[in-house]
């Protein structure tokens, strides 16, 4: 399973995406929300459409590598969300009308319908990988959305059973992850966020989605959790981290936890032993990069809880909001904070 992240402590990575450039993508049409199904964000014409995403995805590639991170990816530059460019290429979406989730807040999100059986009939993210690995000679990590994740940003219009539903999400993802493994990722994530929004959904099907969708794998395999911003309420733990310590039952080698931003309470990472925790240290909602010494001081407080050897530094999540200069910024002071840490260690 885990047979490249032993060569240096406290390796360095991203959890996935970098700042489009703005000559790229229309960023006031990104800001407004995350998209489930295809939107235009694109300012490039079609016919020269995939040599600019591959000029962009090269500078991402070397902001990552200028910045001194250990484990890059591609910066997620064709993606126009972190799921919809995997979850609609998929067969049984519909590419007509799409379905309409009305969230918490009242917002109305429109999303895919399920409209047939979940199948991959063609390779989605694989020339994408192997773009990445043409182009550097670091470890190289790229991310999927996750099955649960995909189910829940979907109307289902054929399952009679939901949990049949994820479970062909799950073969669908594992097909995947099969052909970017072949095309050289080191990692190969899965991104989860919906998983803390439904814990007895989670507890019930998430996992056994989570190995199906990892099963047969030699790449170092994460699970990418999103807390929220307001699930950490102080003195009470948040019915979030209800499946935890299922999770750490779950055949995936590292977790992916944000803490920097929400101030998380550390002392969960005690249930989630023996994982190795990718264990977010960069404040995305901070306007400023923190410097070096704040980063090493996060890192610290992990260590309180962790051995060195099962913790890997990261930003939180979702770089890709973030003006270029503040992101390339923040890279550089989560490689100089790790760095200073790591000769502590030696």
């Amino acid at each position: 399973m885990e047979h490249c992240m032993t060569t240096k402590l406290l390796p360095t990575t991203v959890v996935g995406s970098y700042p489009q450039p703005d000559w790229l993508v229309d960023r006031q049409m990104l800001s407004k929300g995350v998209a489930r199904v295809r939107i235009d964000l694109w300012r490039i014409a079609e016919p020269w459409l995939e040599q600019a995403q591959d000029d962009a995805t090269l500078l991402a590639i070397r902001d990552m590598e200028r910045a001194g991170i250990d484990i890059i990816t591609d910066g997620e530059v064709r993606r126009e969300s972190y799921s919809n460019r995997f979850a609609t290429a998929l067969d049984g979406i519909s590419s007509g009308k799409p379905g309409e989730v009305i969230s918490r807040a009242g917002l109305s999100t429109a999303v895919p319908r399920v409209v047939g059986p979940i199948r991959r009939t063609q390779a989605v993210e694989t020339r994408d990988m192997a773009f990445l690995r043409q182009n550097t000679e670091r470890l190289a990590k790229i991310t999927l959305p996750g099955p649960f994740t995909m189910s829940r940003q979907a109307i289902n219009e054929y399952y009679k059973d939901d949990d049949e539903m994820v479970m062909d999400f799950a073969a669908a993802v594992n097909a995947e992850a099969r052909d970017l493994e072949k095309a050289g990722a080191d990692v190969i994530q899965l991104d989860e966020p919906w998983l803390r929004q439904d814990p007895p959904a989670a507890k019930r099907i998430a996992v056994k989605a989570i190995d199906r969708a990892l099963e047969g794998l030699r790449a170092t395999t994460v699970v990418h959790l999103c807390f929220g911003y307001a699930a950490v309420v102080k003195g009470e733990k948040p019915v979030g981290y209800s499946f935890l310590g299922e999770l750490g039952a779950c055949r995936v080698d590292q977790i992916s936890i944000e803490a920097a931003q929400p101030k998380l309470d550390l002392g969960v990472l005690k249930d989630l032993a023996p994982k190795k925790i990718m264990l977010g240290v960069i404040d995305l909602a901070d306007p400023q990069a923190e410097t070096s010494v704040i980063v090493a001081n996060r890192i610290r407080a992990a260590l309180k809880f962790l051995p060195p050897d099962r913790l890997v530094p990261a930003p939180d999540f979702g770089m890709k909001y973030l003006p270029r200069e503040l992101a390339f910024a923040k890279l550089k002071a989560l490689a100089d904070g790790a760095a200073a840490v790591r000769a502590e260690l030696a």
